[in-house]
């Protein structure tokens, strides 16, 4: 029930409970006992956290679950939810919480002792680890690392790295919004860039950068990297401060330029790693299903050659009175409706780094053939997708699911061999469709030109039901 999810958030930043950000300056205010004054709690709220109400909320559904089936009907409304927040929202005070506090207070210790080590290495090793710690909310203790360097030693060395780790975050989330085409990925990404550039990560984090994986851990090399400048020309801030750019208010004046060095390295490294990395990661998914592997880098960097188009209903209308006789078409490979790439909410196929094309949300389990070619790079591992080769010249990829190579195969069959020529409409795929919504993957089937060949004109024709080897969904010239 979202609602009591709702509930034992809130009990968790009760404003009877002492706020979280002023433990590291204030200490804390008031402790508990519980479990009969077996032990005692600090009376603290978990603003800023993420894991213990993940945790909380997967013990409110246990419990809930279990009562729905024990607790009779006639009291199950009012019984369940009560007794289900009760539970769940004292263990999660009394035992959930403080055990993730002792692990933020080790992690703490150990940040402290990293950042001892010789010749920068803890600051390399801290650098790449700040923006994971950002995801478990332990960041939020940060400030008590702060405060001790500063009584310690007058200046803090850990400013100039959280504020390189969130600029280096942003600068993956950067690349991602300049790459994506896309329009919902670059209207998240950019203004979760700047946002991140200005100290605040999570946007970027948790909107863009996990999501795709890679920008993450290009981010965390990149602040690594600006971590090392800063530990190596003895960058240090006078006081706490914001992060990011704005960091520099808080940086010694001699220190400055450094500083400044360091922000550029945070934003140069991540950027073009994740561009890097993410053109040979298009590259890689291209090159496990069209032959060679070429294809999909070669149509990349021609984007624009085959002047494909996507087209509504409404526009295929006026584009089949406006056809050319000469114009060749392609049928539909599946039952379903038919969709565009953008709709496909993916990184490597929604960009359009690999090409062009279309998806169908599936309503059968077969794949055909939408014209006559040669089959191509059937992958033995997965099956779950197949290369064709027109007579054109024109290559496509047939691909079933979105991470669907991650079932080994599982549910996946093919009907055609490798280098078989094949007639428009012959089966090429079986797969179960049950057993991919099972594994947690969307079955929707991606079509993608990878290589227009001799085609030009290619339109793609969406926003339709399609019958598979009747409806066309794809129209160009030779």
């Amino acid at each position: 029930n979202p609602y009591l999810g709702a509930v034992i958030g809130m009990i968790m930043i009760n404003p009877a409970l002492q706020n979280a950000y002023t433990v590291a300056t204030e200490g804390v205010h008031l402790k508990q006992p519980v479990f009969f004054g077996l032990y005692e709690i600090d009376m603290v709220g978990y603003q800023g956290h993420v894991i213990p109400v993940v945790i909380a909320v997967w013990l409110l559904a246990f419990i809930e679950k279990r009562l729905h089936k024990i607790v009779p009907e006639v009291l199950d409304l009012f019984v369940t939810p009560l007794v289900s927040v009760f539970v769940t929202g004292y263990l999660t005070l009394a035992v959930i919480g403080p055990v993730f506090v002792w692990a933020e207070n080790a992690v703490l210790y150990g940040i402290q002792w990293l950042l001892t080590l010789p010749l920068g290495l803890g600051s390399l090793v801290m650098g790449g680890l700040y923006a994971p710690t950002v995801v478990t909310g332990i960041h939020q203790m940060y400030t008590a690392i702060d405060i001790g360097q500063l009584a310690e030693y007058g200046v803090t060395y850990w400013l100039p790295l959280a504020s390189a780790a969130n600029v280096a975050q942003g600068a993956a989330a950067l690349a991602v919004a300049v790459k994506s085409k896309d329009k919902k990925v670059k209207s998240l990404a950019l203004p979760s860039s700047l946002s991140a550039f200005m100290g605040i990560t999570e946007p970027a984090i948790f909107g863009v950068n996990l999501k795709h994986v890679y920008p993450f851990v290009c981010g965390m090399i990149g602040s690594a990297a600006a971590a090392v400048i800063c530990v190596s020309t003895q960058t240090t801030a006078n006081a706490i401060g914001v992060g990011g750019i704005p960091g520099i208010l808080s940086i010694k004046p001699e220190y400055m330029g450094s500083f400044a060095v360091s922000m550029l390295a945070a934003i140069a490294v991540p950027f073009v790693l994740t561009v890097l990395v993410g053109k040979r990661k298009m590259a890689a998914e291209a090159s496990a299903v069209t032959a060679g592997g070429g294809a999909a880098a070669e149509s990349a960097e021609t984007e624009g050659t085959a002047s494909s188009v996507q087209e509504t209903p409404a526009e295929t209308k006026s584009a089949q009175a406006a056809a050319e006789s000469g114009a060749k078409t392609m049928r539909a490979y599946a039952d379903g409706q038919v969709i565009t790439l953008a709709e496909v909410n993916d990184g490597v196929f929604s960009s359009g780094v690999l090409g062009d094309g279309l998806a169908i949300r599936p309503e059968n389990d077969t794949v055909y053939a939408p014209a006559d070619g040669k089959a191509t790079a059937l992958i033995q591992d997965s099956k779950h997708a197949c290369g064709l080769v027109l007579d054109n010249g024109m290559e496509l990829i047939l691909h079933v699911g979105l991470d669907t190579v991650n079932m080994k195969g599982d549910g996946f069959s093919y009907l055609v061999t490798e280098g078989q020529y094949v007639k428009a409409g012959t089966p090429l795929i079986r797969f179960d469709r049950e057993k991919i919504r099972k594994a947690g993957y969307p079955d929707t089937i991606i079509c993608v030109v990878t290589a227009p060949g001799n085609a030009k004109n290619i339109r793609m024709l969406t926003g339709m039901e399609a019958k598979a080897k009747e409806t066309e969904i794809i129209r160009y010239e030779d």
